[in-house]
Protein backbone atom coordinates (compact mmCIF):
# COMPACT_ATOMS: atom_id res chain seq x y z
CA UNK A 1 0.00 0.00 0.00
CA UNK A 2 2.83 2.38 0.91
CA UNK A 3 4.65 1.78 -2.39
CA UNK A 4 1.52 2.16 -4.51
CA UNK A 5 0.45 5.24 -2.56
CA UNK A 6 3.81 6.94 -2.87
CA UNK A 7 3.89 6.56 -6.66
CA UNK A 8 0.40 7.99 -7.03
CA UNK A 9 1.02 10.83 -4.57
CA UNK A 10 4.33 11.77 -6.19
CA UNK A 11 2.55 12.03 -9.55
CA UNK A 12 -0.09 14.31 -8.00
CA UNK A 13 2.43 16.50 -6.15
CA UNK A 14 2.60 20.05 -7.55
CA UNK A 15 4.36 22.23 -4.91
CA UNK A 16 4.02 25.99 -4.43
CA UNK A 17 7.29 27.73 -3.70
CA UNK A 18 5.53 30.44 -1.71
CA UNK A 19 4.48 28.11 1.14
CA UNK A 20 7.16 25.41 1.15
CA UNK A 21 9.36 26.94 3.89
CA UNK A 22 6.44 27.74 6.23
CA UNK A 23 4.82 24.33 5.71
CA UNK A 24 8.07 22.49 6.43
CA UNK A 25 7.62 23.40 10.10
CA UNK A 26 4.22 21.70 10.32
CA UNK A 27 3.74 18.33 12.00
CA UNK A 28 0.39 17.21 10.56
CA UNK A 29 0.01 14.60 13.32
CA UNK A 30 -0.08 17.41 15.91
CA UNK A 31 -0.48 20.81 14.25
CA UNK A 32 -3.70 22.15 12.67
CA UNK A 33 -3.68 22.77 8.92
CA UNK A 34 -5.93 24.41 6.36
CA UNK A 35 -6.66 23.07 2.88
CA UNK A 36 -8.46 24.70 -0.04
CA UNK A 37 -10.32 22.08 -2.09
CA UNK A 38 -11.18 23.06 -5.64
CA UNK A 39 -13.56 21.07 -7.82
CA UNK A 40 -12.59 21.73 -11.42
CA UNK A 41 -15.05 21.44 -14.27
CA UNK A 42 -12.43 20.43 -16.83
CA UNK A 43 -14.61 20.25 -19.91
CA UNK A 44 -12.22 18.70 -22.43
CA UNK A 45 -14.73 19.08 -25.24
CA UNK A 46 -15.63 22.62 -24.11
CA UNK A 47 -19.32 21.90 -24.62
CA UNK A 48 -20.23 25.02 -22.61
CA UNK A 49 -17.85 27.31 -24.48
CA UNK A 50 -15.96 28.16 -21.29
CA UNK A 51 -12.50 27.63 -22.72
CA UNK A 52 -11.57 24.69 -20.48
CA UNK A 53 -11.15 24.19 -16.75
CA UNK A 54 -13.04 26.38 -14.28
CA UNK A 55 -13.64 26.27 -10.54
CA UNK A 56 -17.06 24.75 -10.01
CA UNK A 57 -16.78 24.38 -6.24
CA UNK A 58 -14.57 25.76 -3.47
CA UNK A 59 -14.39 24.27 0.01
CA UNK A 60 -12.06 25.55 2.70
CA UNK A 61 -11.40 23.08 5.48
CA UNK A 62 -9.24 22.93 8.57
CA UNK A 63 -7.99 19.79 10.30
CA UNK A 64 -7.08 19.97 13.99
CA UNK A 65 -5.64 16.60 15.08
CA UNK A 66 -5.40 17.59 18.76
CA UNK A 67 -9.09 18.49 18.92
CA UNK A 68 -9.95 15.68 16.47
CA UNK A 69 -11.96 18.23 14.51
CA UNK A 70 -12.51 18.93 10.82
CA UNK A 71 -14.17 22.29 10.10
CA UNK A 72 -15.29 23.30 6.63
CA UNK A 73 -17.22 25.89 4.68
CA UNK A 74 -18.29 26.04 1.05
CA UNK A 75 -17.64 29.36 -0.63
CA UNK A 76 -20.47 30.28 -3.04
CA UNK A 77 -18.88 30.41 -6.46
CA UNK A 78 -20.84 33.56 -7.41
CA UNK A 79 -19.45 35.54 -4.44
CA UNK A 80 -18.44 39.02 -5.61
CA UNK A 81 -14.96 39.83 -4.34
CA UNK A 82 -11.64 41.47 -5.15
CA UNK A 83 -9.18 39.41 -7.17
CA UNK A 84 -5.58 40.46 -7.72
CA UNK A 85 -3.22 38.44 -9.91
CA UNK A 86 -0.40 39.18 -12.34
CA UNK A 87 -2.93 39.44 -15.16
CA UNK A 88 -5.98 40.89 -13.39
CA UNK A 89 -6.73 43.41 -10.65
CA UNK A 90 -10.41 44.03 -10.03
CA UNK A 91 -13.68 42.58 -8.76
CA UNK A 92 -15.32 39.43 -10.12
CA UNK A 93 -16.99 36.21 -9.02
CA UNK A 94 -14.64 34.31 -6.76
CA UNK A 95 -14.74 31.25 -9.00
CA UNK A 96 -13.14 33.39 -11.73
CA UNK A 97 -9.98 33.73 -9.61
CA UNK A 98 -8.74 30.43 -11.02
CA UNK A 99 -9.17 31.64 -14.58
CA UNK A 100 -7.40 34.92 -13.76
CA UNK A 101 -4.49 33.49 -11.79
CA UNK A 102 -4.62 29.72 -11.47
CA UNK A 103 -4.32 28.08 -8.07
CA UNK A 104 -2.46 31.07 -6.60
CA UNK A 105 -5.29 33.37 -7.71
CA UNK A 106 -7.89 31.20 -5.96
CA UNK A 107 -5.83 30.88 -2.78
CA UNK A 108 -5.17 34.63 -2.55
CA UNK A 109 -8.84 35.47 -3.11
CA UNK A 110 -10.01 33.10 -0.35
CA UNK A 111 -7.27 34.16 2.08
CA UNK A 112 -8.14 37.83 1.61
CA UNK A 113 -11.88 37.27 1.95
CA UNK A 114 -11.78 35.09 5.07
CA UNK A 115 -8.52 36.15 6.73
CA UNK A 116 -7.43 32.52 6.82
CA UNK A 117 -3.89 31.41 5.90
CA UNK A 118 -4.07 28.44 3.53
CA UNK A 119 -1.37 25.82 4.01
CA UNK A 120 -2.25 23.45 1.19
CA UNK A 121 -4.51 23.08 -1.82
CA UNK A 122 -5.98 20.12 -3.65
CA UNK A 123 -7.82 20.10 -6.95
CA UNK A 124 -10.00 17.30 -8.26
CA UNK A 125 -12.19 16.92 -11.32
CA UNK A 126 -15.63 15.32 -11.42
CA UNK A 127 -14.33 12.02 -12.74
CA UNK A 128 -12.35 11.60 -9.53
CA UNK A 129 -15.41 12.50 -7.46
CA UNK A 130 -17.60 9.86 -9.10
CA UNK A 131 -14.96 7.14 -9.00
CA UNK A 132 -14.03 7.72 -5.34
CA UNK A 133 -17.67 7.48 -4.27
CA UNK A 134 -17.91 4.19 -6.15
CA UNK A 135 -14.59 2.99 -4.69
CA UNK A 136 -15.83 3.39 -1.10
CA UNK A 137 -19.06 1.58 -1.92
CA UNK A 138 -21.31 4.62 -2.28
CA UNK A 139 -22.43 7.17 0.31
CA UNK A 140 -25.61 7.22 2.36
CA UNK A 141 -27.44 10.52 1.91
CA UNK A 142 -30.91 11.66 2.93
CA UNK A 143 -32.11 13.33 -0.28
CA UNK A 144 -34.65 16.07 0.63
CA UNK A 145 -36.15 16.39 -2.86
CA UNK A 146 -36.93 14.51 -6.05
CA UNK A 147 -34.20 15.09 -8.62
CA UNK A 148 -34.21 14.46 -12.35
CA UNK A 149 -31.11 15.75 -14.08
CA UNK A 150 -28.54 14.92 -16.73
CA UNK A 151 -25.24 13.53 -15.58
CA UNK A 152 -21.95 15.46 -15.77
CA UNK A 153 -21.49 14.44 -19.41
CA UNK A 154 -25.00 15.56 -20.31
CA UNK A 155 -25.77 12.14 -21.79
CA UNK A 156 -27.78 10.26 -19.18
CA UNK A 157 -30.58 11.23 -16.86
CA UNK A 158 -30.06 10.72 -13.12
CA UNK A 159 -33.31 10.18 -11.21
CA UNK A 160 -33.50 10.33 -7.41
CA UNK A 161 -36.57 10.07 -5.21
CA UNK A 162 -36.91 11.93 -1.92
CA UNK A 163 -35.62 9.83 0.98
CA UNK A 164 -32.51 8.05 2.25
CA UNK A 165 -30.37 6.40 -0.42
CA UNK A 166 -26.94 4.86 -0.86
CA UNK A 167 -25.83 7.00 -3.80
CA UNK A 168 -23.35 5.81 -6.39
CA UNK A 169 -20.80 8.22 -7.85
CA UNK A 170 -22.97 9.50 -10.68
CA UNK A 171 -25.93 10.07 -8.34
CA UNK A 172 -23.80 11.72 -5.64
CA UNK A 173 -22.33 14.12 -8.20
CA UNK A 174 -25.76 15.06 -9.54
CA UNK A 175 -27.01 15.63 -5.97
CA UNK A 176 -23.98 17.78 -5.10
CA UNK A 177 -23.93 19.84 -8.30
CA UNK A 178 -27.58 20.59 -9.06
CA UNK A 179 -28.48 24.29 -9.01
CA UNK A 180 -32.11 23.95 -10.07
CA UNK A 181 -33.78 22.86 -6.82
CA UNK A 182 -32.58 25.65 -4.50
CA UNK A 183 -29.58 28.01 -4.65
CA UNK A 184 -25.79 28.24 -4.67
CA UNK A 185 -25.44 28.29 -0.88
CA UNK A 186 -27.66 25.22 -0.40
CA UNK A 187 -25.60 23.58 -3.13
CA UNK A 188 -22.52 24.23 -1.01
CA UNK A 189 -24.19 22.57 1.98
CA UNK A 190 -24.88 19.48 -0.13
CA UNK A 191 -21.26 19.36 -1.27
CA UNK A 192 -20.08 19.46 2.33
CA UNK A 193 -22.56 16.72 3.27
CA UNK A 194 -21.31 14.43 0.51
CA UNK A 195 -17.66 15.23 1.29
CA UNK A 196 -18.19 14.34 4.95
CA UNK A 197 -19.90 11.09 3.97
CA UNK A 198 -16.98 10.17 1.71
CA UNK A 199 -14.47 11.02 4.45
CA UNK A 200 -16.32 8.96 7.05
CA UNK A 201 -16.37 5.99 4.68
CA UNK A 202 -12.68 6.41 3.78
CA UNK A 203 -11.64 6.69 7.45
CA UNK A 204 -13.42 3.47 8.39
CA UNK A 205 -10.89 0.69 9.03
CA UNK A 206 -12.68 -1.57 6.58
CA UNK A 207 -11.87 0.84 3.77
CA UNK A 208 -8.18 -0.08 3.93
CA UNK A 209 -9.03 -3.10 1.79
CA UNK A 210 -10.37 -0.73 -0.86
CA UNK A 211 -7.25 1.43 -1.05
CA UNK A 212 -6.28 0.15 -4.50
CA UNK A 213 -9.65 1.16 -5.95
CA UNK A 214 -9.42 4.56 -4.27
CA UNK A 215 -5.92 5.19 -5.66
CA UNK A 216 -7.02 4.12 -9.13
CA UNK A 217 -9.99 6.48 -8.90
CA UNK A 218 -7.80 9.44 -7.99
CA UNK A 219 -4.85 8.68 -10.26
CA UNK A 220 -4.42 11.43 -12.84
CA UNK A 221 -7.39 13.41 -11.52
CA UNK A 222 -5.97 15.38 -8.58
CA UNK A 223 -3.12 17.78 -7.89
CA UNK A 224 -1.90 19.00 -4.51
CA UNK A 225 1.06 20.72 -2.90
CA UNK A 226 0.93 18.53 0.20
CA UNK A 227 3.99 16.24 0.15
CA UNK A 228 3.24 12.51 -0.08
CA UNK A 229 4.61 11.70 3.38
CA UNK A 230 2.29 14.29 4.92
CA UNK A 231 -0.74 12.99 3.08
CA UNK A 232 0.02 9.53 4.46
CA UNK A 233 0.36 11.04 7.95
CA UNK A 234 -3.03 12.74 7.61
CA UNK A 235 -4.50 9.42 6.44
CA UNK A 236 -2.98 7.68 9.46
CA UNK A 237 -4.48 10.33 11.72
CA UNK A 238 -7.88 9.76 10.13
CA UNK A 239 -7.70 6.03 10.83
CA UNK A 240 -6.48 6.37 14.43
CA UNK A 241 -8.53 9.32 15.69
CA UNK A 242 -12.28 9.89 16.06
CA UNK A 243 -12.77 13.08 14.04
CA UNK A 244 -15.87 15.23 14.41
CA UNK A 245 -17.06 17.35 11.47
CA UNK A 246 -18.30 20.93 11.84
CA UNK A 247 -19.81 22.43 8.68
CA UNK A 248 -20.57 26.13 8.32
CA UNK A 249 -22.78 28.02 5.88
CA UNK A 250 -22.62 31.71 5.02
CA UNK A 251 -25.59 33.99 5.45
CA UNK A 252 -26.01 35.81 2.14
CA UNK A 253 -28.10 37.71 -0.38
CA UNK A 254 -28.23 37.66 -4.17
CA UNK A 255 -28.33 40.50 -6.68
CA UNK A 256 -27.90 41.30 -10.34
CA UNK A 257 -24.86 43.28 -11.46
CA UNK A 258 -25.20 44.01 -15.14
CA UNK A 259 -26.37 40.72 -16.62
CA UNK A 260 -24.63 38.60 -13.95
CA UNK A 261 -26.10 37.04 -10.82
CA UNK A 262 -23.85 37.69 -7.83
CA UNK A 263 -23.77 36.65 -4.18
CA UNK A 264 -23.13 39.11 -1.35
CA UNK A 265 -22.10 37.64 2.00
CA UNK A 266 -23.36 39.14 5.26
CA UNK A 267 -20.39 40.62 7.09
CA UNK A 268 -21.16 39.17 10.52
CA UNK A 269 -21.47 35.76 8.86
CA UNK A 270 -18.02 36.15 7.28
CA UNK A 271 -16.60 37.28 10.64
CA UNK A 272 -18.23 34.37 12.50
CA UNK A 273 -17.02 31.66 10.12
CA UNK A 274 -13.57 33.23 9.91
CA UNK A 275 -13.42 33.16 13.72
CA UNK A 276 -14.43 29.50 13.86
CA UNK A 277 -11.83 28.45 11.29
CA UNK A 278 -9.10 30.59 12.86
CA UNK A 279 -10.01 29.10 16.24
CA UNK A 280 -9.54 25.61 14.82
CA UNK A 281 -6.11 26.73 13.55
CA UNK A 282 -5.19 28.03 17.03
CA UNK A 283 -4.98 31.58 15.66
CA UNK A 284 -7.68 33.06 17.92
CA UNK A 285 -9.00 32.59 21.43
CA UNK A 286 -12.53 31.60 22.36
CA UNK A 287 -15.15 34.27 23.05
CA UNK A 288 -18.90 34.46 23.67
CA UNK A 289 -19.56 32.98 20.20
CA UNK A 290 -18.06 29.70 21.40
CA UNK A 291 -20.14 29.33 24.54
CA UNK A 292 -22.47 26.35 24.78
CA UNK A 293 -25.90 27.17 23.43
CA UNK A 294 -24.76 30.11 21.31
CA UNK A 295 -26.67 30.37 18.04
CA UNK A 296 -25.45 32.69 15.32
CA UNK A 297 -28.04 35.13 13.96
CA UNK A 298 -27.16 37.57 11.21
CA UNK A 299 -28.03 41.25 11.11
CA UNK A 300 -28.19 40.95 7.29
CA UNK A 301 -25.67 43.72 6.65
CA UNK A 302 -23.74 42.84 3.49
CA UNK A 303 -19.97 42.81 3.61
CA UNK A 304 -19.04 45.79 1.37
CA UNK A 305 -16.22 43.71 -0.12
CA UNK A 306 -18.85 41.44 -1.66
CA UNK A 307 -21.17 44.13 -3.02
CA UNK A 308 -20.43 46.71 -5.79
CA UNK A 309 -20.17 50.30 -4.61
CA UNK A 310 -20.97 51.95 -7.95
CA UNK A 311 -24.76 51.86 -7.52
CA UNK A 312 -25.45 49.54 -10.47
CA UNK A 313 -26.30 46.41 -8.48
CA UNK A 314 -29.98 45.39 -8.23
CA UNK A 315 -31.04 43.21 -5.29
CA UNK A 316 -32.94 40.05 -6.18
CA UNK A 317 -34.64 39.94 -2.79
Amino acid sequence: MFIDGNKFLNDAYKPRDTMQVANDKIDVQKDPISILLLGLDDDAEDTRGTGGARTDSMILLTINPSKELVSMVSIPRDTYTHIQTKNFDGNDKINAAYAHGGIEGSIDAVENLLNIPINYYATADFKAFEDVVNAVGGVEINVPFTLTEQNAQGKKVVELKEGKHNLNGEEALAFARTRYVDNDVERGKRQQEVLEAIAQKAMAVGSIAKYKSILNALDGHITTDMPPNRILSVAQSGLTKDYKFDSYVFSWMSYMYGDQSMVGLHKDSVDYISHKLRLSLNLESTDNRDEEGYKFTTDSVVDPRTYPQDGYAIDDE
